[in-house]
């Protein structure tokens, strides 16, 4: 398909988001929902929000529809089950890079429901903005969120500001609500 393709294997959300940010040719991210570091579709909205332009491919051996539907709500472009035969994989890979959708990932809806914008505005989070939600659904106080990120305090207190502007909420609470009831938290 692409004979003069580089694979970049990262075995942790973390290592796979400094693959990201650090390739300079990446054309497509195979993720597994499962990986470490991840947590729930976390790691989807992480690595769309690193490199938006690149399409995100969930091989993952989570059920039905649903967890379809979740993952391009985060900025897949597709999702493939881990027993999906050589074929299915293959022309899910050419349709990725491709610019397209495979054939069996139902096009998006034309006008979004509420969910479908909440869960656009979370796309739409810096991958800073990410990791700082996710400490606070990981119950951090901003001083662990600071420390654990490498930054000030009041930095993550502005990231927190620009989250809840984002997600139009009050406060750090009604935000964590915000991302459980999309499953940022939830584990696959």
């Amino acid at each position: 398909m692409l004979p003069d393709a580089r694979l970049a294997e990262a075995g942790t959300l973390a290592a796979a988001a400094r693959v990201a940010m650090e390739a300079q040719d990446l054309r497509l991210i195979l993720l597994d929902l499962k990986m470490p570091g991840a947590v729930g579709y976390s790691g989807i909205a992480l690595l769309h929000a690193e490199r938006p332009t690149v399409p995100i491919l969930v091989v993952s051996s989570a059920e039905g529809g649903a967890a379809a539907d979740e993952v391009r709500a985060f900025g897949a472009v597709a999702f493939l089950r881990k027993d999906s035969d050589l074929a299915a994989i293959e022309a899910a890979i050419a349709a990725a890079i491709g610019g397209g959708r495979p054939a069996s990932s139902p096009s998006p809806v034309s006008s979004p429901q509420p969910l479908d914008t909440i869960r656009e505005d979370v796309a739409g989070l810096t991958p800073t903005q990410l990791k700082v939600l996710l400490g606070v659904l990981d119950g951090q106080l901003n001083k662990q969120i600071a420390h654990a990120l490498g930054m000030s305090e009041a930095t993550v207190k502005a990231h927190m500001t620009a989250i809840m502007r984002k997600l139009d909420v009050g406060n750090r609470t009604q935000a964590a609500l915000v991302a459980r009831s999309l499953g940022l938290d939830l584990r696959h």
